[in-house]
């Protein structure tokens, strides 16, 4: 422990011989330090925090995602910083005021970019951070206030100009759309017009055909329960006598038809009733017949005659009605074969003129309800925002720089010098080849020494060197004088800048 306290000793002694260098020195380091601190341009911090929420409610109504709106909070972050919205904050603090060209105009928001900061906060991601650092608090502050004045801007006009531009693009390509969905269906019109009755569909002449087939086999059918009527009709007529024989006759079978037939006009049925047409039928066979003159010189008229000859005119009209329908349905397939036969791409062709048409509507529709979609989203962004925009600490004015911290770098310096000053001296006393200390002495000559001699001051030199104590303790009063007056023109000058 003695031994530590006596190099502890000596180390001071040495320092002390040469006091005056190490004070030279220190002043030296000092004013050198202090230039340099003082050079360095003060730089002030204003910062803000806004909170940014994804709007849910009514956004999710109209298709706009959980992962959109987070897009949504990203984009707004990272918009802060593009080189627009900079050029905006630029003219519209005090930095626009000297930049006059575009060069100028560039630097500046070169120079913005680095000292602006978007940061998310890590304990809440719906908070961030705005920071602005310049040589200016109040520039510094205006910085971060226009830039939440951006975001605001952004945050309300909900995108309208993408909204727009989109909404612009989707208009003419459904202009071009509609223009040609109406040219492709005019060529679909006109290609059913011209091939009437041979397209495939309702009411195409495969369809027809078949019909046709069907309603021919039923008539088909009928024809043979009509001929076999007319036979059975025949065969019953043959055995049925005209008159009947010892009966006065009471009128001849024509005479008593016409009479029927007044009776049903004045009962009100018309040409197109069954009986009408049924007793026409029988009045046109007798009067055929002669008049329907009883045979036999004058016996009554048969009536049942007279009624199986009313009932076979009516099943060979039938018979003849149904073989001349017959003969137009064998027409009208004969004529939709021979069509299908001479056109055989017909259907193929429109086949693809309807697919065409199908495409062109089916793309029409799509563009159509893209739109209608953008355009509910555009108006939703518009009045209500995809995200929740609120200023949760307003941008103050520093009233201290963030960097440098000269207090700090004035006391640092000030420490480093007097380290220098006592380093030197320290250092010079070792490379010399005097012995503070008899020990030191006998140490290194390896000789006992006998005693060491005390310096003797006179009155006189006893003066000078309290002199000279003034002197120093003066120079070294001065430094730390120095400092303090730095010191103090360093609050003085923050006080000035806020």
């Amino acid at each position: 422990m003695n031994g530590l306290y006596d190099e502890l000793r000596i180390a001071v002694h040495s320092v002390w011989n040469r006091r005056w260098l190490a004070l030279a020195i220190a002043w030296g380091v000092c004013l050198l330090g202090w230039l340099v601190v003082s050079l360095i341009p003060a730089s002030y911090e204003s910062s803000a925090r806004i909170m940014v929420r994804p709007q849910t409610v009514l956004s999710e109504k109209v298709g706009i995602t959980a992962g959109e709106r987070r897009k949504a909070v990203e984009q707004l972050q990272q918009s802060l910083g593009s080189s627009v919205n900079l050029e905006r904050v630029v003219k519209g603090t005090d930095i626009g005021r000297t930049v006059v060209s575009e060069a100028e105009l560039a630097s500046a928001i070169s120079a913005l970019r680095p000292n602006i900061a978007v940061k998310a906060d890590p304990t809440n991601e719906s908070v961030f951070t705005i920071t602005a650092m310049h040589n200016s608090p109040r520039i510094a502050r205006d910085v971060v206030q226009k830039l939440i004045d951006i975001a605001e801007e952004e945050n309300i006009s909900g995108d309208r100009a993408e909204t727009s531009k989109t909404l612009k693009f989707l208009d003419a390509q459904l202009e071009a759309r509609q223009k040609e969905l109406q040219d492709a269906e005019a060529k679909r019109v006109a290609f059913e017009t011209q091939n009437l009755g041979m397209l495939p569909g309702t009411g195409s002449a495969l369809t027809r055909m078949e019909a046709a087939r069907a309603e021919m086999s039923q008539i088909d059918t009928q024809l043979i329960q009509a001929r076999s009527a007319v036979a059975a009709l025949g065969s019953q007529l043959a055995g049925t006598p005209r008159s009947l024989a010892g009966v006065g006759g009471g009128g001849s079978p024509l005479a008593s038809a016409q009479n029927d037939l007044a009776s049903m006009k004045a009962r009100g049925y018309t040409d197109d009733h069954p009986d009408v047409i049924a007793i026409r039928n029988q009045i046109s066979i007798l009067r055929a017949q002669g008049g329907g003159a009883a045979a036999g010189g004058g016996g009554m008229p048969n009536p049942a005659y007279a009624s199986l000859q009313s009932m076979l005119a009516e099943r060979q009209a039938s018979v003849t009605a149904l073989s001349a329908r017959k003969t137009a349905l064998q027409a009208e397939i004969s004529d939709y074969t021979a069509k299908q036969i001479s056109q055989p791409g017909l259907a193929a062709e429109y086949s693809r003129i309807s697919q065409d048409y199908q495409v062109l509507k089916t793309q029409y529709d799509k563009l159509l309800a893209d739109r209608e979609a953008i355009r509910l989203r555009g108006q939703v962004e518009t009045e209500t925002g995809t995200v929740q925009f609120q200023v949760v600490d307003k941008p103050g004015v520093p009233s201290a720089p963030s960097k440098p911290n000269r207090p700090l770098l004035l006391a640092l310096v000030l420490f480093a010098g007097l380290g220098a000053g006592a380093g030197t001296a320290f250092a010079l006393g070792h490379l010399q080849t005097s012995f503070p200390t008899a020990a030191k002495l006998e140490k290194a000559s390896g000789l006992p020494v006998i005693g060491a001699i005390s310096q003797m001051l006179t009155g006189a030199q006893r003066e000078e060197r309290k002199r000279k104590m003034k002197m120093f303790v003066g120079g070294a009063s001065g430094l730390v004088g120095v400092f303090a007056l730095l010191l103090v023109f360093e609050f003085i000058q923050r006080g000035m800048a806020a």
